[in-house]
């Protein structure tokens, strides 16, 4: 998934992420650019998920 890709639909995205998983919060979705490792990072801790599974769950959404 590229940065266009993710920062193309984020608002929807982070909507839906949300939804699926109550325990996230707007700062933990916060996309800043250049930070996108970051932001992964800090999911990847919280829903105790891989990169790969993340990039799986965002898209398809």
């Amino acid at each position: 998934m590229s940065t266009i890709e993710l920062t193309g639909n984020w608002e929807e995205q982070k909507s839906k992420l949300k939804q699926k998983f109550a325990a996230l919060t707007d700062n933990d979705l916060l996309f800043v650019k250049g930070k996108k490792e970051e932001m992964l990072g800090k999911l990847q801790k919280k829903l105790g998920k891989t990169k790969e599974e993340l990039f799986k769950i965002i898209g398809a959404l």
